[in-house]
């Protein structure tokens, strides 16, 4: 389905849903109020966003340390994104198929038994304010259910399903707010102001590199550039896209031409790869073609999900959209710098070795939990008054401190 599809979807069938089930389990909830259940079998639920399953790592790690068995119900197209990790045990995944309202029903009737199955008892909501997530919380069977509330938010109703309501804090990175609801799951229900902090540092774990991927990641480089030499030509990725969620996110590809033909021309022993999933390869050529320089590669569609980490380990840096690929980065030490425009950097920045790039204007960000990041604003100003040379400025310091040889 399309995104605006499922919004609508989620909102005009989600809404009045929530109540109903709101009305059917309150002789339940009122018979059960007060109970504590044991919590050892835990569901995460996120289903949208590849990046947010690598931003809730560390809350999935601690919870694991824990002594709890952690189990992640995702849309079938971003379970990739779980496996960077491997934090959670593949035959504890299951998958959502929202293809179509049928596959969308069945998946989820599926997942249903699934839960029972597996003996969940707690359920962790991700999203920000979900109705459909809000539904299969409430569905499944689990006595413990933690998520964001809207506490006097007007609008954002989803039934009031929740045994541990938490305020999303519009403040806070969304890695602290995930961790706040992680240990809010693991308290006696309260209100919904979860006064248990996270002080220390949040820090994700590192991906380990395949020897084996990452020999097949050079090779694939080198049949598309013979003169490729690992170790001596350094690999700055460039990734230019972002999902259909948010087109607004997308940096001019003029600008990213001029970038990619500076840098070529400023420093003869870099290699530039514009990355991409293979649905993206047209427009990936296109901007090649307009870079129009031999040490420019398109390989949108040529590497594996499971290649990324070995090519991430392999390259120097990384300029990209906001969008997945510098938080699957952040499993890496690689650099990234991230062009950010209608979501901020202090609320959904990677949380590896990033540099965000952000103008910061009057009207970002303009998507929130609350419009279900979703504007209608079609003349992008926070990303057109950032100019090339201002992300130059931003790349050279970190190209120039492991430059071997600078072109005159």
């Amino acid at each position: 389905m399309k995104v605006d599809t499922m919004r609508w979807v989620d909102h005009y069938v989600g809404v009045p849903l929530c109540l109903l089930l709101k009305l059917a389990f309150w002789p339940f909830d009122w018979i059960r109020k007060g109970q504590e259940t044991v919590s050892s079998n835990v569901l995460f639920i996120e289903l949208s966003e590849m990046g947010s399953a690598i931003l809730a790592d560390p809350s999935m790690r601690w919870l694991k340390g824990q002594g709890k068995t952690l189990h992640f119900v995702i849309f079938e197209k971003n379970a990739v994104s779980l496996h960077l990790l491997n934090t959670v045990d593949r035959d504890n995944i299951c998958l959502i198929k929202p293809d179509n309202l049928f596959s969308l029903a069945l998946s989820s009737l599926k997942f249903l038994i699934w839960c029972r199955k597996k003996k969940i008892d707690t359920v962790i909501d991700l999203e920000l304010f979900s109705r459909f997530t809000a539904i299969l919380t409430r569905l499944s069977g689990a006595g413990n259910r933690t998520g964001f509330d809207r506490v006097h938010e007007e609008g954002l109703y989803r039934g009031n399903h929740l045994t541990h309501p938490v305020m999303y804090n519009p403040h806070r990175h969304i890695s602290r707010n995930f961790m706040t609801l992680v240990k809010a799951s693991q308290n006696a229900p309260h209100q919904p102001y979860q006064k248990d902090g996270f002080d220390e540092t949040i820090e994700l774990a590192r991906a380990e590199v395949n020897s084996d991927l990452r020999s097949s990641v050079v090779t694939k480089l080198k049949s598309l550039y013979s003169d490729f030499k690992p170790g001596i030509q350094r690999l700055v990725l460039v990734n230019p896209n972002a999902s259909d969620l948010l087109p607004q996110r997308r940096w001019m590809k003029d600008r990213y031409v001029d970038v990619i033909q500076s840098l070529l021309a400023e420093y003869s022993d870099i290699l530039v790869v514009i990355t991409g999933a293979p649905a993206e390869r047209p427009e990936a050529e296109m901007l090649r073609q307009q870079v129009d320089h031999e040490r420019c590669l398109n390989t949108a569609g040529a590497f594996e999900f499971r290649e990324l980490v070995p090519l991430y380990s392999i390259s120097e840096l990384m300029l990209s959209n906001d969008s997945g690929p510098p938080h699957f980065a952040s499993v890496t030490e690689l650099k990234t710098f991230v062009i950010f425009g209608p979501e901020t950097p202090a609320l959904y920045g990677a949380l590896g070795n990033s540099t965000p790039i952000y103008a910061g204007l009057p009207c970002s960000p303009c998507v929130s939990a609350g419009n279900h990041r979703k504007t209608s604003c079609v003349d992008n100003q926070c990303l057109k008054v950032i100019e090339s040379g201002q992300v130059l400025d931003a790349l050279r310091p970190a190209l120039d401190t492991g430059l071997i040889v600078k072109a005159d």
